[in-house]
């Protein structure tokens, strides 16, 4: 498989994490190299992890998650969406939300955001090339991916305000929606 097609899989693969990623990035007050850091090695290594265990899984293992990992997605996205809404809604000046780049919430974005890459790893391990170097495309696209959606969405919100992350709620949840409805 050549470079050209491995960018535009992991292109298509990182476009959920670059949404997030706007809508985290609208929901700062400032954004700070190490959140923005934090965020995008943890969803960069999960692409990277989840491809290659997608690749090294077994159909039935593969076969069995299919069936629910679009729920477990848009419950995650769904979930953390309404969360922002609320705290938009709900925000007064000098309050902080708790950041959706430390700790559990970090961790179920990062695998929400990358179960597609566990099934497209799955899929083209019927392609014999080495796993590595797509697997190293991905992580490193979806890294700077996030990166760029966490840029962009502060800007959207010096723009336009605190409107910006009640709207990157609305986008988490509209995501999740995709991802569900694309699996019905």
């Amino acid at each position: 498989m050549n470079t050209g097609w491995i960018i535009l899989i992991a292109i298509g693969l990182g476009i959920d994490a670059f949404a997030v990623a706007i809508g985290i990035g609208a929901g700062r007050v400032y954004l700070h190299p190490t959140p923005v850091f934090r965020l995008s090695t943890a969803f960069g290594l999960f692409q990277f992890a989840m491809f290659i265990i997608g690749w090294h899984a077994g159909s039935a293992v593969v076969e069995w998650i299919a069936h629910y990992d679009h729920w477990v997605a848009f419950l995650i996205l769904a979930l953390v969406g309404l969360k922002m809404i609320k705290e938009g809604v709900g925000k007064e000046k000098g309050t902080t939300a708790q950041d959706p780049t430390q700790g559990w919430t970090l961790l179920l974005l990062s695998l929400a955001t990358s179960i597609d890459s566990l099934a497209v790893g799955f899929s083209l391990a019927l392609v014999k090339f080495s796993v590595w170097r797509p697997a190293l495309v991905i992580g490193i696209v979806c890294f700077l991916m996030t990166a760029s959606g966490m840029a962009f969405g502060r800007a959207l919100a010096r723009i336009f305000g605190r409107k910006v992350e009640i709207f990157g709620g609305f986008v988490l949840i509209l995501i999740g929606l995709k991802i569900l409805f694309e699996h019905l």
